[in-house]
C-alpha cells in the first residue's frame, strides 16, 4: 500500500506506527502540509479534504481519518479488543482523542513547536485545555493499564501519537505519573525511542 503522511503529524504516525506494528508492507510518500503541498491537485485526488493521512490500498481504493485508517488496518487484530463493550470502550476514547485532545495538544504543539509563533500569538486557553485533558487521561491510568482494554491497542495508539509530542508544546508531565509511565509502555510496545519531556 501506498500512504502519504507528514512524518511531524501525529495523526500520520498513527498509520505508520500501526503498519509497523502489524509488520504491514507500504511505500511512505512525504507530504509536508505545512508548505501547502495538500493543496496541490493531483493530491487533492487522493484526498478532496487536502488533509494527510490518506492511505491508497493495494487494490487502488483510498482512505482518509487516520482513526479509520488505522481501524481498517488492525481489523482482526489483537489491536481491536474482541469484547464488544470493551470494543466500543475503545472508540470512545478514540472520538475523544479526534474531538477533544488533538485540537488542543496537536494545535498548540504545531504552533509552537514547527511554526515559532511566540505565546501572544497562540491561544491562551490551549495550555490550561491541554492540563484537564491529561488529567482526565491520569484518572483513567491510574486505574487501567490501558486505553484499549487490558492490553495495548488502537486506543492507545491513537492517544499516545500526539500526547507523547505535549512537551513540544509547553507542557510538563511532573504531575501525572500514570501518564508518563503509559507513555514509556506505548513507546515500548511501538519500538520508539523516548522522547526528551515524557
Amino acid at each position: 500500500m501506498d500512504i502519504y503522511g507528514d512524518e511531524r503529524s501525529g495523526n500520520c504516525l498513527k498509520v505508520k506506527w500501526t503498519c509497523d506494528h502489524l509488520g504491514l508492507a507500504y511505500k511512505w510518500h512525504e507530504v509536508l502540509a505545512l508548505t501547502g503541498a495538500t493543496l496541490d491537485p493531483a493530491f487533492q485526488a487522493l484526498n478532496p479534504a487536502g488533509q494527510v493521512p490518506v492511505v491508497v490500498l493495494n487494490d487502488g481504493r483510498t482512505l482518509a481519518q487516520s482513526n479509520a485508517i488505522i481501524w481498517h488496518l488492525a481489523e482482526g487484530s489483537r489491536l481491536i479488543p474482541s469484547d464488544a463493550f470493551v470494543r466500543a470502550k475503545m472508540l470512545e476514547w478514540m472520538f475523544w482523542e479526534q474531538y477533544s485532545h488533538e485540537p488542543v495538544v496537536a494545535v498548540r504543539r504545531a504552533k509552537v513547536a514547527l511554526l515559532g509563533l511566540s505565546e501572544s500569538e497562540i491561544d491562551q486557553s490551549l495550555l490550561p485545555r491541554g492540563e484537564k485533558l491529561f488529567a482526565i487521561m491520569e484518572g483513567w491510568l491510574a486505574k487501567n493499564p490501558w486505553f484499549s482494554g487490558d492490553y495495548f491497542g488502537l486506543g492507545d495508539i491513537a492517544l499516545v501519537a500526539y500526547t507523547r509530542f505535549a512537551p513540544e508544546g509547553g507542557w510538563s508531565f511532573d504531575a501525572y505519573p500514570a501518564l508518563r509511565a503509559w507513555i514509556g509502555a506505548c513507546e515500548g510496545e511501538l519500538g520508539l525511542t523516548a522522547l526528551n519531556g515524557t
